[in-house]
């Protein structure tokens, strides 16, 4: 189907023309520009500026721009409490609502506007289900803020509010902190979420050079819009569409960046769910083994101390997969919305700050940035962001402390129930569970202000904000609501991690095991009416993307 379903007819040609359409503009391509704007999300409040950009090229290279919009939830303010539940299923109603205005308009080509947390992945998704031609452009990331000549970001304030409880810090520095972290419209500067995300979509081939890096606050953001506008129509005339970009190859691609960026956890969420969208099977067990090829070369905010401006100047994207292809790491041959092969988009982008983007004979580790474990606490899977654990929580072994919802764990944390050697267990925060599958950065922010982030682990069938940053394992699969072994660890039970070799178990005897599954019993849903209600209901655990399915 295409524009002509709504353009050739008189009645609904006469709609047409009450929206102010000439029959020049009838009779162009209709591309459905749909803008993320709103005005409580930082990384969405100058969207329009991008919108009105996309506009004007899809304008100059013969098209009819028409905008509609999808929804974004900001983590950082749904943070900590009820409004965290719904920011993962924010996801589907993204690309399920897309479908519905895309193909109720008939729109011939899609330029996807977003930009931060799962408002990217939504729209990857509905670009990949909808499958006719699109490309996206996000608002770009916010600049890092500065404190005492350092630079800071949004996780530095989380971590400084839990210093200020623990008498570490004064009011005075606090609220200092609180003012200057985030100075810019855009998604905050780190490699968190939203910054992976649209970091990926260039990598998977969705987005021109510069999406993920170019600040929110330069003009170059608004010529990259520009120009997206008008390569949509270039698309839109070779018949390039997402599936023919976004190939299994693709996604070992992106997995590789990853891995080589030390991208969120959260995309270890987001990449096996946009590839179910391309009725691909994106097996997360390959991601170590990408991981033990792919050399992590970047130490971005919260891992290390540079941000995504910096990534941007030592020449962004393309700079790190070129660096990345000297080993022979990634497929070159892929097709993009560039109209260009992978190969061809970055040949010649060349490494300009090797402090930031290291080489490939001196990284930071030889090994990626995100690992899967897997053992008796996790028999499916759970993630851990590797590059950002201090090399003495690598392997850890220590009791259990178990908690049944993240506020029972913040308050343990915060009235000093944790000492260091623990291990901290959250469960019943899985998809299913929680339900929505809630991120951790509070117990995580707590566990770092309080100065036990080399002693103490966290585990969790919840996840955690690209924010974060230590021994924090989540998206342990399968998850608690469903009987997953995590429901069935109890207080000071020994818990071994250890990271390098990919493995997370509970000292436990097999016939103990048997004992306590046998007395297991589910939990009442904790919320019955209303859409996530609905999504329990439907969700899987998060080895496989928290995608939705029908349960028969």
């Amino acid at each position: 189907m295409n524009s002509d379903a709504v353009t050739k007819s008189a009645p609904q040609r006469a709609l047409l023309h009450a929206l102010g359409l000439t029959n020049e503009e009838i009779e162009r391509p209709l591309i459905g520009i749909v803008s993320s704007k709103n005005d409580i999300v930082p990384g969405h409040m100058n969207l329009d500026k991008i919108e009105e950009a996309v506009k004007l090229g899809v304008a100059m290279a013969g098209g009819t721009p028409l905008v509609f919009p999808a929804i974004a939830v900001c983590d950082g303010l749904a943070m900590g409490h009820q409004g965290m539940k719904y920011s993962l299923v924010t996801r589907e109603l993204v690309a399920d609502s897309t479908e519905a205005m895309t193909l109720a308009h008939a729109f011939d080509a899609l330029v996807m506007i977003p930009n931060c947390d799962k408002n990217v992945p939504g729209l990857l998704m509905a670009a990949a289900r909808l499958n006719i031609p699109t490309i996206f452009v996000s608002g770009g990331p916010m600049l890092a803020g500065k404190v005492d000549g350092q630079k800071i970001s949004f996780s530095s304030v989380s971590e400084a509010a839990n210093s200020f409880k623990a008498g570490k810090m004064t009011k005075e520095k606090l609220l200092e902190f609180e003012n200057k972290a985030c100075p810019t419209c855009g998604s905050c500067s780190g490699m968190y979420t939203a910054n992976s995300m649209n970091c990926l979509t260039e990598v998977l081939g969705m987005g021109l050079q510069g999406n993920g890096t170019i600040p929110a606050v330069y003009s170059d953001r608004i010529q990259l819009a520009k120009h997206t506008g008008m390569q949509i129509m270039e698309l839109l005339k070779r018949d390039i569409r997402p599936r023919d970009i976004m190939t299994l190859e693709a996604f070992q691609n992106a997995l590789t960046l990853d891995m080589a960026l030390g991208c969120s956890t959260n995309s270890m969420l987001h990449l096996p769910a946009i590839a179910h969208e391309c009725y691909l099977e994106l097996n997360l067990d390959i991601a170590n083994e990408i991981s033990d090829k792919t050399p992590n070369l970047c130490h971005l905010a919260p891992t290390g101390h540079t941000y995504i401006e910096e990534l941007n100047e030592a020449g962004g994207i393309y700079a790190v997969m070129n660096e990345v292809n000297k080993l022979g790491l990634l497929k070159t041959d892929l097709m993009t919305c560039t109209g260009k092969t992978v190969g061809e988009n970055i040949a010649g982008c060349i490494n300009k700050n090797t402090d930031i983007i290291r080489p490939v004979e001196n990284p930071y580790s030889k090994t990626g940035g995100i690992a899967v474990l897997k053992g008796n606490l996790a028999p499916d899977s759970c993630v851990v962001k590797r590059s950002a654990v201090t090399p003495e929580m690598l392997k850890h072994e220590g009791p259990a402390k178990v908690f049944d919802c993240e506020e029972d764990a913040m308050e343990a944390i915060n009235s000093g129930k944790i000492i260091a050697g623990d291990v901290v267990v959250i469960r019943y925060e899985g998809p299913k569970g929680g339900p929505g599958m809630r991120e951790m950065l509070n117990p995580t922010s707590a566990i770092m202000g309080r100065g036990l982030g080399e002693s103490v682990a966290l585990i969790t069938d919840g996840r955690f904000s690209g924010a974060t940053r230590g021994a924090a394992i989540g998206h342990v699969s399968p998850e608690a609501a469903i009987g997953g072994n995590i429901a069935l660890i109890e207080e000071g039970d020994i818990i071994q991690i250890d990271i390098m070799a990919n493995e997370i178990n509970f000292i436990i005897s097999d016939t103990e095991l048997e004992k306590r599954r046998a007395n297991w019993k589910p939990r009442k849903p904790k919320i019955i009416t209303g859409y996530l209600s609905r999504y329990a209901a439907m969700v899987t655990s998060g080895n496989r993307g928290a995608i939705l399915e029908i349960h028969k």
